[in-house]
């Protein structure tokens, strides 16, 4: 029988709950939810009353719970490091939203305090676990387009109706590579390999915020001749896409990222012989995320596997800032 962990979620952000705390709670023969916080009172109490859990009116207070096993952080990113290592300090496994940190050297330095506890970190692209995507990899590898020959990917959305809408606060880590931006280098590197560098990167700034709006990027292989193109924002018509050519065909799908839990996707092969449609099955990719998180809590070579994804992300986002500045 396996044992229940104490979990806490660190931030009352929208994510928490709409998605993930939902998932925690429905994930019960594997997570407790032990309590959630928040310096907004008001806001504590009433996350507390709608998940009935308890609430903290500070992040140490939660941090300070001794029955903690793990936490549950949905803050904005430039308080992520900090409280990953305090969260860390406390011997807690740590789920973040990403992005993980705002700089490369502190990714590296969190993954390496975790590594030396022997505690999961792991960065929240929940994608990874959706079904969908294990399909997409299989029809890749059944060559149904062929020999794959390049990756596009698009993930963008109209602007925030909150100008202070905490992706438009620089001081808080805000931005759309750190927000939007990552989820096209992620899959990127699962479709083509962690040896990715990037060749060419933009950002759009919005100069009255100072934070990127949009941008795009070309990412290669090193030791390799595929390449990935890639296009984010926070100012367009919604894409949430990929796009996979091949040698003898091409494969698409538009909700890669954030498919509903009640959403069937659907992946389109096209080749010389026409266009196919492939339903796919619906899931709750934030449940299997928790489910994920419970089994790399639970196994050194999946939470090894955690750090170097961390860090291959980390670096690539980094190397995009540095381009797109050249």
């Amino acid at each position: 029988m396996k044992k229940i962990l104490n979990i806490g979620v660190l931030g009352c952000a929208n994510v928490a709950q709409c998605s993930v705390i939902p998932a925690i709670l429905k994930q019960d023969a594997l997570f407790h939810l032990e309590g959630v916080a928040s310096r907004n009172k008001e806001k504590a109490n009433e996350y507390a009353l709608k998940f009935n859990t308890k609430a903290h009116f500070s992040y140490a207070s939660l941090l300070n719970e001794k029955s903690l096993d793990a936490i549950y952080i949905p803050l904005p990113n430039s308080l992520h490091a900090e409280w990953i290592g305090k969260a860390l300090d406390r011997n807690l496994h740590v789920l973040v939203e990403k992005s993980l940190a705002c700089s490369y050297e502190d990714v590296i330095v969190l993954n390496q305090k975790a590594k030396k506890c022997e505690l999961a970190l792991v960065e929240n692209f929940q994608f990874r676990f959706h079904p969908q995507l294990a399909a997409v990899l299989d029809m890749v590898k059944n060559k149904e387009i062929g020999e794959l020959r390049c990756v596009r990917s698009s993930f963008g959305f109209p602007p925030f109706a909150d100008p202070m809408n905490i992706r438009y606060q620089a001081g808080l880590g805000g931005g759309a590579l750190l927000d939007a931006g990552a989820y096209p280098i992620k899959i990127s590197q699962i479709l083509l390999g962690e040896d990715l560098e990037i060749k060419a990167a933009t950002l759009s700034y919005d100069e009255s915020k100072n934070v990127d709006i949009w941008g795009g990027g070309f990412l290669q292989q090193r030791n390799g001749e595929l390449f990935s193109e890639i296009a984010f924002g926070f100012d367009h018509l919604y894409q949430c896409n990929i796009e996979l050519w091949g040698s003898k065909g091409k494969l698409t799908t538009n909700r890669i990222f954030t498919s509903p839990p009640d959403y069937e996707p659907e992946a389109t092969i096209e080749t010389k012989n026409g266009t196919r449609v492939i339903k796919l099955p619906s899931s709750n990719h934030f449940q299997n995320m928790m489910e994920h998180f419970y089994n790399t809590i639970h196994s050194n070579k999946l939470a090894t596997k955690e750090y170097e994804q961390n860090i291959h992300q980390a670096k690539l986002l980094h190397e995009f800032r540095i381009k797109a500045h050249e």
